[in-house]
């Protein structure tokens, strides 16, 4: 449902006594008709590049209604940095959009399971080690052909797991995900924050511009649920990473990834699904969740905590390739 702009500025006066200053000063508010919905199914593909962080795909809000942003590897800003997702909060009758920023910590992102780490409370798919990022292949996928630093650690996969069924995209509410912030979380959200980079943005704005990724045409399955590099990226700066020709493809196979696992393109990512589907923490489709679309939203910001690892002692076929955190 959209606002006029008389509405807007009266929105915006009740939810400001709402919002997180931290939220507030980001100066982008967001109202929509009805909820975000759920999230779709995907495999993650390998992480292209030492350094590159997972960036979970997310329901987004434009003109035209809900769009899906495909989850994409970046590169890290900086030595150290960690990525929150954005998230939806149910909120004074509303949902608001919180978006995603780097920090020291992940903090609180309404305790989503977006998989791949993200489990409903920090992050679970690496950690820096120096000035080296180690990968977790319990839980995400990288390409050892050019990535070295990994270790296997499961404990923290099952201790902040949320909503283990859930595809929820929202947090609260009617049919939400049900995670108040823990005290640590609250902690980590009043560090010294960065916004997201400008690769990031203009991933953004690529999807926003593909009519196939919007809602009210993909139904909730967009055909490019995942890529390995941002949308939009034209492969200069940031060490000089090229991306593929033609822009950037979906996951193996260019294909999107969600639903039954005939959708895929070959027997091997077939294989894949029926495996992700089996584990612990990956999604199922027909999982219980409330597609129902529901009332409003708009905007903040928010870090994490660090996995105890082993090293990895030899390769793990089936870890992160197979989508154990999704």
């Amino acid at each position: 449902m959209k606002l006029f702009r008389s509405e807007r500025f009266l929105l915006l006066a009740l939810l400001l006594p709402l919002i997180p200053a931290s939220q507030a000063r980001a100066g982008v508010f967001i109202s929509v008709g009805f909820a975000p919905p759920i999230l779709p199914v995907y495999v993650q593909p390998p992480c292209p590049e030492p350094g590159w962080m997972w960036t979970p795909g997310y329901w987004a809000y434009g003109d035209d209604g809900y769009y899906w942003v495909p989850g994409s590897w970046v590169p890290a800003p900086y030595v150290s940095a960690l990525w929150t997702p954005p998230y939806w909060g149910w909120q004074g009758g509303l949902y608001v959009f919180h978006p995603g920023y780097w920090g020291p910590h992940v903090g609180y992102y309404g305790g989503i399971n977006y998989g791949y780490g993200y489990m409903g409370v920090g992050f679970a798919g690496g950690a820096w080690r120096g000035r080296e990022f180690a990968y977790n292949t319990a839980v995400v996928n990288v390409n050892r052909a050019v990535i070295h630093n990994t270790y296997v650690d499961r404990t923290m996969v099952q201790r902040d797991t949320v909503a283990r069924e859930s595809r929820a995209a929202y947090s609260g509410g009617p049919g939400g995900i049900n995670h108040p912030p823990t005290a640590r979380e609250r902690t980590y959200m009043r560090e010294q924050h960065m916004g997201a980079t400008a690769m990031q943005r203009q991933h953004v704005q690529a999807a926003r511009g593909d009519r196939s990724s919007y809602f009210q045409l993909n139904r909730g399955q967009p055909q490019r649920a995942v890529v390995e590099r941002p949308m939009g990226f034209n492969g200069r700066g940031n060490g000089g990473v090229q991306a593929r020709p033609g822009g950037m493809t979906a996951n193996p196979g260019g294909r999107a990834a969600y639903g039954s696992p005939q959708q895929f393109g070959n027997q091997r990512q077939q294989n894949q699904y029926r495996l992700a589907q089996r584990q612990p923490n990956g999604y199922r489709p027909g999982g219980q969740q409330s597609g129902r679309m529901q009332p409003q939203s708009r905007q903040q910001n928010r870090p994490e905590q660090r996995p105890q690892s082993r090293p990895e002692s030899h390769p793990q076929r089936g870890g992160g390739p197979h989508g154990r955190g999704r």
